[in-house]
């Protein structure tokens, strides 16, 4: 199984790396760090990743995108967005954290579709394409073969939602129990939409 894991300037670090300590755990998995033009890519805290040039994706491949600061000009990068969206075609499964949604629905693959986003950025998100069918109150969405969740640390209870789904709940819970992670496996549940509308 193939793993894109896509970097641009100005992500959130955790938005991939935590994602990335389960997905790599998938029996099989060969993980790709990749960008639209390859090279050093920093997050927004500043930690570097040497990435490869993604020209595109292998069939029934995994693409995770991840959220950020750097989704706020992105989503109006043509370039970027018509790549991105030639990968989410090439992709088996698309997997977006936080505003990595807004990426997304930037491409029109989420027109119709329900998903949601990090709550604290929610309106911004609902903004860059209102033919999707935001969801207001989820950890994280399934729709078909796209996976869209809530801020952050949200990504990781999504990426353990995807490899139970695609591989066995019994699976998700070894990576969760051997990682020491309380997993929140509920998508439903999601205390932090109440906070952020505090």
């Amino acid at each position: 199984m193939d793993i894109y894991c896509l970097f641009f300037n100005d992500y959130e670090t955790l938005d991939l790396m935590g994602p990335i300590e389960f997905l790599h755990r998938i029996p099989g998995a060969d993980m790709h760090y990749v960008s639209l033009s390859g090279g050093l890519i920093p997050s927004h805290q500043g930690f570097y990743t040497d990435t490869q040039k993604l020209e595109c994706l292998s069939e029934n491949s995994i693409l995770l995108i991840p959220g950020g600061q750097g989704t706020r000009g992105l989503v109006h990068d043509k370039e970027f967005i018509g790549r991105l969206a030639q990968w989410a075609d090439q992709a088996g499964y698309c997997l977006a954290v936080c505003t990595g949604s807004a990426l997304l629905a930037a491409t029109g693959k989420l027109n119709g579709l329900r998903a949601t986003s990090n709550k604290k950025a929610f309106e911004w998100v609902r903004s860059v394409n209102a033919a999707v069918d935001w969801q207001p109150v989820a950890r994280w969405v399934r729709s078909g073969t796209f996976y869209t969740s809530s801020g952050v640390s949200a990504g990781m209870d999504m990426a353990l939602g995807f490899i139970a789904d695609q591989y066995g709940a019994p699976l998700a819970h070894e990576i969760a129990t051997h990682t020491e992670y309380l997993w929140q496996n509920q998508p439903e549940r999601d205390d932090f939409a109440r906070l952020a509308a505090d």
